[in-house]
């Protein structure tokens, strides 16, 4: 984990806004929202990595810390840690910016796990020329 006051250094896989249409019956971001944007960060490293087509197959240790509010500038780090001969997993980190402030604080983080994959869908060398 990162420096709970600092965000990686470093540019984000994605950052995006958190919407009104994004919330859960509390009034704060759905968990399943803020989710699915720290699987498309990590399919970003991912796909780099395998220069091609990925698919998600396993996620660990999700923790959500802190709520994300409506207006939320949502920053997320992908960070490659390990990669097999099919499979890379990848740290993501999601972190919220009110917009009317300079700190950021650390809201979610999970490592997620991605198979590269051949034209038919099968699981294919991550670097096919080794």
């Amino acid at each position: 984990m990162t420096d709970p006051k600092a965000p990686p250094s470093g540019t984000p896989a994605i950052r995006t806004i958190a919407m009104p249409a994004d919330t859960n019956p509390a009034g704060d971001i759905f968990g399943g929202w803020l989710m699915s944007q720290m699987d498309l960060a990590g399919s970003n490293v991912a796909s780099h990595t395998a220069r091609g087509r990925t698919a998600t197959v396993a996620v660990d240790g999700m923790k959500f810390h802190r709520p994300v509010k409506v207006g939320d500038e949502v920053s997320l780090y992908a960070n490659l840690l390990r990669t097999g001969r099919t499979s890379m997993q990848i740290h993501v980190e999601a972190w919220r910016r009110s917009r009317d402030s300079d700190t950021s604080e650390l809201v979610t983080e999970a490592t997620f796990t991605f198979v590269a994959l051949d034209t038919e869908g099968r699981p294919r060398p991550v670097r096919p020329d080794e």
